[in-house]
């Protein structure tokens, strides 16, 4: 089952910053000064600005825990006298305790510091935000107001005052905070991406959007195109509305329907982004090979495969055949179409590129699986755990390989068994930002609903349905269609009486029904995929299913 773009975006530059971190604390430079400050520790074990230094070498490769170790040994040895160093010590261990959520010792630290040197303008700006974050908002709001009378001119004592003015439900003084922040930083695009943040606790998501557009217009700012992608996974028609109207007052404004258009492709709405990235060429506003490449994309989610190979084929001629992207979008292309032979050929011409993704891999164990190749294909799901051992899908697609493939059932139960352990509520990490640990695409992709049903545990798999039901807001279809998949596949049980398969095929229908309201217009999910079971392949021989999918062949148009 295809993730959304955006989360895929999400998770790649994660696993790039989390190298790159783990790449630069290993090279030589920095190992050695590391090894010179443990000698200086090993010669002088209480020499608290060694140990400063180190913990704020450790703190820039987010090695948190290290750097905390080392701030504590800072503040047992730093003489009282120096306020300078313990100050310091004071606001980086604060920072490391923002970094791990923890709010309260947080707080206590900025408050140490301000004792040090109570005119820090940054150490009481912190201490307001972990009020804030704490829920005291009359403390939060005192201290917004000090930075306030410091600095009349201060937008983040005015977007502190505004944050809690909302909490206060005072939405009319608010807004006057951050109206007044703009008006005095109106060439500033982050001013309206605090602006944003405040409206959408508003629930005027409409206006900030217009923000975050205003935002990208200045300076193409990547914070602000990220929250509007952010945005979109939370209220997808909010977004395409203030797009649409944006385009509607500039319609020459090609990165307006690029957006647009990558948004749509992120959230399944395939035939509405193929229009975007079209108008772009047709209309010469931009055209290169990365869109011909997304429209190859579009046109396979739409079972479009000639059109699909076309574009494809255009995009490493244009490229020259330097992005090995390319190749896998074509080895899924014919992968599709049953070309197997073909589909592994570009796959090679990925890896000559030197171009080597998790969707490389997961392509070539989804052709290995189609050639029977069982233990290829499992070997490479085996991989990709190692690799990303917090995607549960590999585990869920792995287990298929075992159960279905190599007849492995009792290693398929002990996979699943991991997925559901791993999903527990209880298991929750409290560093993930709270947010993301709670979002509906963060629910879908723990799979746990999957994991339960294939282990025998239907009732359990339901209860995880209804509870996506009950907690999140569907807004692109995308929730509805796991959730059709989820009761056909309970459906199909073995074990289902003939009552319940006729209610859980029911639900199935339904579910289906609400994702096409929406306009999720994924027809190779529909109508063809099947990978691991996450599918509607149970419902596909149903003269409803097809009557419902053939009802709403506009979206595939």
């Amino acid at each position: 089952m295809k993730k959304f773009l955006t989360a895929a975006l999400v998770a790649a530059s994660i696993a790039s910053v989390s190298a790159q971190s783990q790449k630069s604390i290993d090279n030589p430079m920095t190992q050695a000064m590391l090894d010179v400050y443990a000698k200086e520790l090993e010669a002088n074990p209480k020499d608290a600005d060694i140990y400063f230094r180190r913990a704020n070498e450790y703190y820039k490769f987010n090695q948190y825990l290290r750097a905390l170790a080392d701030v504590d040994k800072t503040l047992e040895y730093a003489p009282a006298a120096n306020r300078d160093l313990r100050f310091q010590a004071y606001m980086l261990r604060a920072d490391i305790y923002q970094m791990l959520n923890k709010h309260r010792e947080a707080l206590a630290d900025f408050s140490e510091a301000l004792k040090l040197d109570s005119a820090s303008f940054m150490a009481l700006y912190q201490k307001a935000n972990e009020e804030y974050e704490l829920g005291d908002y009359a403390a939060a709001k005192a201290d917004y107001t000090r930075l306030r009378a410091s600095n009349p001119r201060s937008v983040e004592a005015l977007t502190g005052l505004a944050r809690v003015a909302v909490k206060e439900n005072n939405l009319g003084l608010a807004s006057e905070y951050m109206d007044g922040a703009v008006e005095m930083m109106s060439a500033d695009s982050d001013i309206y991406i605090r602006r944003a943040s405040v409206r959408r606790m508003q629930g005027n998501n409409t206006g900030a959007v217009e923000d975050l557009l205003m935002a990208i217009s200045i300076d193409n700012n990547t914070r602000a195109f990220q929250e509007l992608i952010d945005m979109a996974n939370v209220d997808y028609p909010a977004v395409i509305t203030g797009l649409s109207t944006s385009i509607s007052y500039a319609p020459q404004q090609g990165m307006l329907y690029y957006i647009r258009g990558f948004i749509a492709q992120a959230h399944d709405h395939y035939a509405a982004a193929l229009a975007d990235y079209r108008k772009l060429i047709d209309q010469n506003m931009y055209e290169y090979a990365g869109l011909y490449n997304s429209m190859a994309q579009c046109q396979l989610a739409l079972c479009r495969y000639p059109q699909a190979l076309d574009n494809v084929d255009h995009a490493i001629s244009m490229d020259g055949g330097k992005n090995g992207e390319f190749y896998a979008t074509k080895a899924r292309i014919l992968y599709a179409q049953g070309k197997n032979d073909e589909a592994l050929r570009a796959l090679k011409d990925a890896a000559i590129k030197g171009y080597s993704s998790n969707n490389v891999h997961e392509i070539k164990a989804l052709v290995d699986y189609a050639a029977g190749d069982f233990d290829k294909a499992n070997d490479i799901y085996a991989s990709m755990i190692i690799d990303q051992p917090d995607v549960m899908r590999n585990y869920i697609y792995r287990a298929w390989v075992l159960a279905d493939g190599m007849k492995q059932q009792a290693n398929a139960q002990t996979l699943y068994n991991r997925v559901v352990s791993m999903t527990a509520p209880d298991m929750a990490d409290e560093t993930v930002d709270s947010q993301a640990a709670t979002s509906a695409l963060s629910a879908i992709q723990s799979y746990r609903g999957f994991a339960l049903l294939f282990s025998g545990d239907r009732e359990g798999a339901l209860a995880w349905a209804d509870s996506l039901k009950r907690d999140y807001r569907d807004t692109d279809g995308h929730l509805s269609f796991v959730l059709a998949c989820l009761y056909a596949q309970a459906a199909a049980d073995q074990s289902v009486a003939q009552s319940e398969k006729s209610t859980l095929t029911e639900l199935a229908l339904k579910s289906l029904e609400r994702a096409l309201k929406l306009g999720y217009g994924n027809l190779y999910e529909i109508t063809v995929a099947d990978t691991g079971r996450v599918s509607l392949a149970p419902l596909r021989d149903d003269s409803h299913f097809n009557a419902l999918v053939a009802r709403y062949s506009h979206l595939f148009e």
